[in-house]
């Protein structure tokens, strides 16, 4: 069915939006954690290094999926954004406050400001994933209705919003520790690798607990969820925490080979495992992507928009990260660390 299709072109969208802006949003939760000026400076000038080249990049897929949502899907776009106003309004509002406090902080060089526009940086890097996580279970648990206009409050202030909302916080910081562990690396920089280590097996750790915990969450306050992952979906939820196993066994025997691409395999199954939970509906519990899909028209042009768009973005994207990985899109003043300190005022 071509309703279907267009779900799955958008659901790709969710995926790569989950793994790059994931760790975009990550990367700001490291920074807001690192510690003072003196104490966090090296951390923070890896966070930039590593983001400054793709951080407008990464947040592509989430107009992507905004677009798909409201051309293939308008009925469940208007119940998801007469009801969800709230979070998703702050989630614009931290995305584009981060991004300014992220540009006006490189572009500042006294301490007192640096400190401001990177605590905005810092703290809309973990809000705006909250906010997404909680949009995520109030979707899945069934909290919106298929005619909008359902609890402005009550929809995303919930249990299993909260452990959506907690769990895309740690997720984030997880990919983001895997991906600067691995760019401390690349840099030759041993003591941040062993700073990065650290905290993305803290953040898996953590993960899992909440994870574990957020089982018998499910199963009071989202039962048709809580049942599809545990049948359905059961297969790609085991498949995840075998790759988040062994991204921790990396990451203890201190290997880098799989290490990047099992922490991504990790989170992608998630999130695919979530998708499968949830299919047939749009709205987790009611609301059949047949029912709620535009014309069939609509739905072909859609489809050559994601094929014309998969040309473009993917080779585009790809090519970014790897010239960032290389080390080869940083400024040259930025290439050692060491140098004046930024003026006082």
């Amino acid at each position: 069915m071509i309703a279907n299709l267009v779900a799955v072109f958008l659901f790709i969208g969710v995926i790569a939006y989950s793994l790059l802006g994931g760790a975009d949003f990550g990367a700001g939760f490291w920074d807001l954690t690192a510690g003072g000026a003196e104490r966090g400076r090296r951390p923070r000038h890896l966070i930039d290094t590593s983001l400054g080249p793709v951080w407008e990049a990464n947040h592509t897929w989430l107009v992507y999926c905004l677009v798909f949502l409201w051309s293939g899907f308008p009925t469940a776009f208007t119940a998801i954004t007469t009801t969800l106003y709230l979070p998703l309004g702050i989630a614009a509002l931290g995305i584009v406050l981060r991004g300014a406090g992220f540009a006006f902080r490189k572009a500042t060089l006294r301490t007192r400001e640096q400190r401001v526009y990177g605590a905005v940086f810092a703290a809309s890097s973990v809000l705006t994933p909250y906010c997404f996580g909680s949009i995520a279970g109030a979707i899945a648990s069934g909290r919106v209705p298929t005619g909008g206009d359902g609890d402005a409050v009550g929809s995303w202030l919930n249990p299993t919003s909260a452990l959506g909302g907690v769990l895309a916080v740690l997720v984030c910081a997880y990919l983001a520790g895997v991906y600067l562990h691995a760019a401390a690396r690349q840099q030759g920089d041993p003591a941040l690798e062993r700073y990065f280590r650290d905290r993305a097996l803290l953040a898996s750790v953590l993960t899992g607990a909440v994870s574990v915990a957020g089982i018998f969450v499910l199963r009071q306050d989202a039962p048709r969820l809580f049942h599809q992952l545990s049948h359905r979906a059961l297969a790609l939820v085991v498949l995840a925490a075998l790759c988040g196993v062994a991204t921790v066994l990396l990451l203890l025997r201190d290997r880098r080979t799989g290490l990047r691409m099992l922490a991504t395999a990790a989170v992608a199954l998630v999130v695919l495992g979530w998708g499968v939970a949830q299919y047939p509906y749009l709205l987790g519990t009611h609301l059949r992507i047949g029912d709620a899909a535009s014309p069939d028209a609509t739905l072909k042009v859609t489809i050559g928009v994601a094929i014309v768009a998969g040309l473009l973005i993917f080779p585009s994207v790809g090519l970014l990260l790897l010239l960032a990985g290389r080390g080869r899109l940083r400024p040259a003043a930025q290439e050692d660390l060491p140098g004046p300190s930024p003026r006082d005022s």
